[in-house]
């Protein structure tokens, strides 16, 4: 009987914390022209000559303190995780693999797996809840790329998002209750950042985006792909499902690189205003990754834990991310039954 391919991506980490395979990682990751969307001279040069060298030592040092000499990466530790809690779920009617969009393993790696499978079809499922041309859509690019020199092709399905997924809402607001939401003094939901000029482009009517401060506020017709927008409705979602007022969360955006303006409010500001206004304690969601990485363990512990004491605060409580939980595993397993 023909298996079902199932495809989980995630965005990828490098093979060591050496500052070799970091070099290596960044250069690939920032190369990708979803990602630094200008003129290929002007991104080989910012990247190659500028980017690369310099961030890379850096980047090691934080790659250092988070790895772990069993499991490596947190990112790669849960998606292999992940990977398998699903394959057992899903038993012998499908052949599950996971790739990552840079670096190994490679989608390339992946999907030839599956190929040779002779599975009848391949479900996509890039694990970042809300869409954005630079993560989903670098993934749907890369996976069209391999397969056109395919002879035969088989079924190709995508899963476009998944921001406001019952089964992931749930389990960010489980994880939550665990520290008592009610006992901090505010509550952030903090996503990972974008350039302001790529949220536009996702206008296609190009009068909508940014015109206007509560563009994002909600979800409309024009706005359904908007990152900022189904970030949002993430936020609100969980927000809800832990009864929180209005006043008493924020959402903001975090892991800004270059100048030009990123989406806001940034995360760094709001910490800082919330210090201002005699805050202590803040519980940190951070709903757009499926497994706690770089961006969550250390940016949000250690750097804003960092920044918020030197302006007054006490604590930031990091809420962890989805990782195995067994609730994201049956979200997933829902999924790919359903799509």
């Amino acid at each position: 009987m023909s298996k079902k391919g199932i495809l989980l991506v995630n965005l990828g980490t490098p093979d060591s914390p050496s500052t070799v395979d970091v070099r290596k990682y960044l250069a690939e990751f920032l190369m990708d022209p979803r990602v630094i969307d200008v003129n290929p001279v002007l991104r080989t040069l910012l990247v190659r000559g500028i980017i690369v060298p310099f961030r890379s030592p850096k980047s090691a040092k934080l790659y250092k303190a988070i790895w772990s000499d069993e499991t490596g990466s947190p990112l790669m530790h849960y998606s292999k995780l992940q990977h398998k809690a699903l394959s057992e779920r899903l038993g012998d009617e499908y052949q599950v693999e996971l790739a990552m969009r840079y670096q190994s393993p490679s989608i390339a790696e992946a999907l030839g797996r599956l190929k040779e499978a002779l599975v009848e079809s391949i479900q996509v499922i890039a694990l970042f809840p809300q869409y954005a041309s630079a993560s989903t859509g670098s993934v749907y690019d890369k996976v069209m790329e391999i397969v056109k020199d395919w002879q035969t092709i088989p079924t190709i399905s995508f899963i476009n998002s998944f921001h406001d997924n019952e089964g992931m809402i749930e389990t960010f607001a489980a994880n939550g209750r665990k520290y008592q939401p009610e006992t901090y003094d505010h509550i952030l939901f903090s996503f990972h950042g974008l350039p302001q000029r790529q949220l536009k482009k996702c206008d296609h009517t190009g009068n909508y985006c940014l015109k206007n401060s509560n563009c994002c506020a909600s979800l409309n017709d024009v706005n359904k792909y908007c990152y900022s927008a189904q970030s949002h409705h993430t936020a609100h979602l969980i927000a809800q499902k832990l009864n929180l007022p209005k006043d008493k969360y924020s959402i903001c955006f975090q892991s800004r690189l270059g100048n030009d303006p990123w989406v806001k409010p940034y995360t760094s500001e709001v910490i800082e205003h919330l210090a201002k206004e005699g805050k202590k304690r803040l519980l940190v969601f951070c709903p757009a990754f499926v497994a706690d990485c770089l961006e969550t363990v250390y940016e949000v512990t250690e750097e804003y834990g960092a920044e918020f004491k030197a302006l007054g605060g006490e604590h930031i409580q990091l809420v962890e991310s989805l990782n195995d939980s067994p609730t994201w595993i049956d979200a997933l397993e829902k999924m790919v039954l359903e799509a």
